[in-house]
């Protein structure tokens, strides 16, 4: 094969070429290039053209616009539309008709914005479907490129059912509707739901017509709460309440039912005007009641679990959807005051006997003590009457104190009975909870399963001993320990105390005895009957200034007694003489001097 030879042409002017001479047909090249220019198209930078794409690859797109050059786009200023083919025809904005490297400057981008604004505010007043670019993800929804404005796409408006999964949405072109433009902003929130719900509202009309209650359909979880799940019933949405997804306890939906799960449900209710419907799920299913054993009777023993807790009570379920009650009082025989979670918890497996049991209004009351004997039985024999034991206090009242002997065993400690000699106001002056007491049995109530208990009696009455020491008019040392509006509380030793009224709480010098002070006091009233020893301070000097001016007045009485016997004798002896005995006359005047001496 030879190879090919290029040989000169031996008429070409190369002196013409050079000189540019000749060479447009006989034309300089001014007027040859005035006129190509009047072939181009007639654009200025700034002005928004037509072109038309020649050419498309994965960095560029080639648009002619009918200019002496073809401009080149970024491709990713097509992003959103993937349907871009040569030939098609696209708004382009001038840049410059020579960049730096002499070639034109085109945008698509900056075309559609200038443009943008209108669509998007005609797409709104015309309520126009729209075609947009899902760019990436945002808080709370997606941002989306709707003729090169940046629109705002919320999550509750991408699709009628809750997205799961939002990046499966990225980099899709989807159809859209304006719903909300800010103008001031120029924001833009655009929703593809509202589409979908236009589709669905036709179906809505035909499936709600053809509803009744009782119908079973099939249905698609297309939600969970935490108080039901809505079904998908194919354009229609459902409510299963969660009391209507089990005859069961239901703690959480997702405990029966899966999202995507496809399940039979039935129609409860609906309401055809707000488009609500009811749905069961349980109903389907026949009561547990009614499959519960027809020998089963009160008295009988069975087995469950703790669903719930309450401060009352335990409820235990024996079987699926089949719960009774274990009141707190049928926990234990202690009759004092207790919360049920002290005794169970929820998870506890327990058996329990069954007390009442009505299958019409489908009710069980359940018993836990009843599996353990009855501690009042026998009671008389284990404890009876004077029967010394110890006790734990439980409780505290005016009248008394309540304590424990054993498990289900209570009695009362009249406040009365607590102590022989102590003035006891409140059981918590002698006592406390918690605390041992030895006590002894008075009286037995089976019937009322009551005890009578006393603490006092432990000892033997000290009261006919006190009598003696403390008798009417006997002086004892004693210090007021409290006082009150009506007088002081003195104790006088021993526990024994007594009482002494304000006015006889007055000391010898005119004041008054006060707390703590110690002093001496005269019994002045001693009441076995009632415990009640009255004292008086006042009365121990009182009693001696009396005792003094009595025998001041018995001394005058005396003398006085004296005088006038004096002048009986001599009066008698006047009788006897005469007026001229001097010596009787002078016996008489000493006889009245020494009495007025006497006297003095």
């Amino acid at each position: 094969m030879e190879e090919n030879k290029i040989v000169a042409n031996e008429n070409f002017d190369w002196n013409s070429f050079e000189n540019d001479l000749d060479l447009y047909g006989g034309q300089n090249k001014e007027t040859v290039a005035e006129a190509y220019d009047k072939t181009l198209s007639n654009i200025a930078v700034g002005e928004v053209v037509e072109g038309t794409v020649t050419e498309i690859n994965k960095r560029e797109v080639t648009v002619n616009i009918g200019y002496k050059s073809e401009g080149m786009i970024p491709a990713t200023e097509f992003r959103y539309n993937p349907d871009l083919a040569v030939g098609d025809k696209v708004e382009v904005y001038v840049d410059s008709v020579e960049d730096k490297s002499g070639a034109l400057a085109l945008s698509h981008k900056k075309a559609r914005q200038l443009k943008s604004w209108d669509r998007v505010n005609e797409a709104l007043n015309n309520d126009e479907i729209i075609k947009g670019y899902v760019k990436c993800r945002t808080k709370g929804g997606m941002i989306v490129d709707v003729f090169g404005i940046e629109a705002f796409l919320p999550g509750s408006q991408i699709d009628v059912k809750p997205i799961r999964d939002y990046d499966i949405y990225v980099d899709k072109t989807m159809e859209f509707k304006v719903v909300k433009i800010n103008q001031e902003f120029r924001n833009v929130v655009v929703s593809h739901k509202a589409l979908i719900e236009a589709e669905l509202e036709a179906q809505k009309q035909v499936i709600m017509s053809k509803l009744e209650k009782g119908q079973i359909l099939e249905g698609t979880v297309k939600n969970i709460t935490n108080y039901g799940v809505f079904i998908d019933l194919g354009g229609v949405d459902g409510l299963i309440h969660i009391t209507d997804l089990s005859w069961g306890r239901v703690n959480h939906p997702e405990e029966i039912v899966q999202l995507d799960q496809k399940l039979n449900v039935v129609i409860i209710d609906f309401d055809e005007q707000k488009k609500r419907i009811a749905l069961g799920l349980k109903q389907l299913t026949p009561h547990p009641w009614e499959a519960l054993d027809a020998d089963l009777k009160v008295g009988d023993k069975v087995k469950g679990k703790v669903v719930v807790m309450a401060d009352y009570g335990a409820f235990v379920e024996i079987a699926s959807g089949v719960e009774g009650l274990i009141h707190v009082s049928e926990m234990s025989w202690s009759q004092h005051l207790r919360s049920a979670q002290e005794f169970l918890k929820v998870g506890d497996e327990v058996e329990a006997v069954i007390l009442t049991l009505d299958r019409e209004e489908r009710k069980m009351s359940l018993g836990i003590k009843q599996l353990t004997p009855d501690p009042w039985e026998g009671i008389e024999t284990r404890y009876p009457v004077g029967t010394k034991c110890n006790a734990k206090v439980r409780n505290f009242t005016n009248f008394g104190v309540f304590v424990e002997i054993e498990e289900g065993i209570d009695g009362l400690i009249h406040i009365s009975d607590l102590s022989w000699t102590k003035k006891v106001k409140h059981p918590s002056e002698f006592t406390q909870i918690g605390a041992e007491i030895e006590v002894v049995v008075l009286e037995i109530d089976k019937e009322n399963r009551r005890l009578s208990l006393g603490h006092k009696q432990l000892e033997e009455n000290p009261w006919n001993e006190i009598e003696s020491k403390y008798s009417t008019d006997t002086i004892h040392s004693g210090t007021i320990t409290e006082m009150t509006d009506k007088g002081a509380v003195v104790s006088l030793g021993d526990n024994i105390t007594g009482f002494a009224p304000a006015k006889h709480l007055v000391k010898e010098d005119g004041t008054t005895l006060k707390q703590g002070d110690t002093a001496d006091f005269k019994v002045i009233e001693f009441s076995k009957a009632t415990k009640r020893i009255t004292l008086s301070h006042s009365r121990i000097f009182e009693e001696a200034k009396r005792a003094e001016v009595a025998a001041e007045k018995a001394e005058k009485r005396a003398s006085a007694e004296a005088t006038k016997s004096s002048v009986k004798k001599i009066n008698a002896s006047i009788e006897k003489t005469t007026l001229g005995d001097i010596a009787g006359l002078a016996e008489l005047k000493a006889a009245m001097e020494g009495a007025s001496k006497n006297n003095k």
